[in-house]
């Protein structure tokens, strides 16, 4: 039973993972330039020192057994935790070091996109070693990571805002109502209104939108959607109507397979928010990058 932690240990669970990213010992032969009986014998000194088998080898092929999986995975948030520490370590005279979790929503404005891009180019600018690690997450997932302790920061669009954490405006979007090729007024120059809206069938938000809301109240839905990308095939399949990004149903628009209905009548805007943890809690790594952003959010 393992109970602490050597070099040697170490040394054996790398190898054990490199077999398992290769996906048995063969191919892991040319990854770790030994051979396979040299692989076979380490992976059954972690096993002793563990106390269990981690993965069956043989004729049949590589198979981690159920333990095996467990243990991979917490192998490798070990090693993370490691890896982390070696940094900082090794720049340990640097005002920040550290790492930087940022959770990130989909089809975002590329313009956006761009801002933060110079963000973290301006960032890079400090007395700083922080290891950047940036995730596609929805904002539900953000915010749960966030209490989870396993984000730094998220940037997205946050709906009931919870009171344990901070939000703070970074742009406005606008949403754009559209139909598809094939619906009875694409194509027509036709510009329906608010009181048209219910003429027609609607793909509504599987999460709730105030901002739609308080504009055209609620309205009775024949399809749902908690993505851009399934609200876009949804109304190109000539049926529905639905809001998307202006950004993100521009180039459905410049292919023809999309139309805004009304622009003026038919929009409506949300705000984009960063979301960490309170002032008080935020390290000196998180309030920097923050500052940094704000100042890239400044228009280009």
């Amino acid at each position: 039973m393992l109970t602490n932690l050597s070099d040697l240990d170490l040394r054996l669970i790398r190898v054990f993972l490199a077999v398992v990213d290769a996906g048995g010992l063969s191919l892991a032969q040319a990854m770790l330039n030994v051979n396979q009986s040299t692989i076979s014998t380490q992976l059954s000194t972690l096993e002793a020192r563990l106390g269990f088998r981690l993965c069956d080898r043989g004729r049949s092929g590589f198979r981690l057994t159920p333990k095996g999986d467990r243990f991979a995975q917490a192998a490798r948030r070990m090693l993370d935790v490691v890896n982390d520490f070696c940094e900082e370590a090794r720049n340990i005279e640097k005002k920040l070091s550290g790492s930087l979790r940022i959770g990130l929503i989909g089809h975002t404005d590329p313009v956006q996109n761009a801002k933060l891009g110079l963000a973290i180019s301006s960032f890079r600018e400090r007395d700083e070693a922080v290891r950047f690690h940036i995730f596609n997450r929805s904002p539900n997932e953000i915010e749960e990571q966030m209490l989870a302790g396993e984000l730094d920061m998220g940037i997205g669009y946050f709906w009931h805002q919870l009171p344990e954490l901070e939000y703070v405006s970074l742009y406005v979007e606008t949403q754009v109502a559209y139909c598809g090729r094939g619906h009875a007024l694409f194509g027509s120059l036709e510009r329906i209104g608010t009181v048209d809206v219910g003429n027609y069938e609607w793909i509504g938000r599987s999460y709730p939108v105030p901002e739609f809301e308080s504009q055209f109240g609620q309205q009775n839905y024949s399809a749902r959607a908690d993505n851009m990308e399934a609200v876009a095939v949804l109304i190109m399949s000539g049926r529905y109507c639905g809001f998307l990004p202006a950004h993100f149903a521009a180039p459905y628009v410049a292919l023809g397979l999309l139309q805004p209905l009304n622009t003026d009548e038919l929009s409506y805007r949300v705000t984009i928010h960063t979301c960490s943890r309170k002032a008080s809690r935020r390290s000196d790594v998180i309030e920097a990058f923050m500052s940094d952003l704000r100042a890239a959010m400044q228009p280009l």
